[in-house]
């Protein structure tokens, strides 16, 4: 969650504020590969604090997480939409749902995507 743009959700599942130099390692060869990351990285890696309100709030979704395995997809988020553009692999829907959503979640909990 972006401490500037929301306030602090009441929510069963783990998380913590996103800072101007966290991302999230999408090089393969990468020994953090598909994992959190702080900026500067040496290798290629999303940066989680935008500009344009998509990880306002993110969940991270547990793709390709146990081991991830180099290649097989990184970065894999429930996050917030903007102008209803396409996601890279991710689920998207609108900051106020999702915000609405996330009392109703806990660590675990299988998610169907329909």
């Amino acid at each position: 969650m972006r401490p500037d743009r929301v306030t602090a959700p009441a929510t069963a599942l783990p998380w913590r504020w996103i800072r101007p130099d966290d991302g999230w390692s999408d090089g393969a060869g990468d020994p953090a590969y598909n994992r959190p990351v702080r900026h500067p990285h040496a290798f290629s890696a999303e940066r989680l604090w935008r500009d344009d309100g998509l990880y306002d709030v993110i969940l991270v979704l547990g793709h390709n997480d146990a081991p991830p395995v180099a290649g097989m997809g990184s970065a894999i988020f429930w996050h917030c939409w903007a102008d209803a553009k396409p996601t890279e692999g991710c689920v998207a829907i609108d900051k106020a749902e999702l915000l609405a959503l996330l009392p109703k979640l806990a660590a675990g909990m299988p998610v169907d995507i329909v």
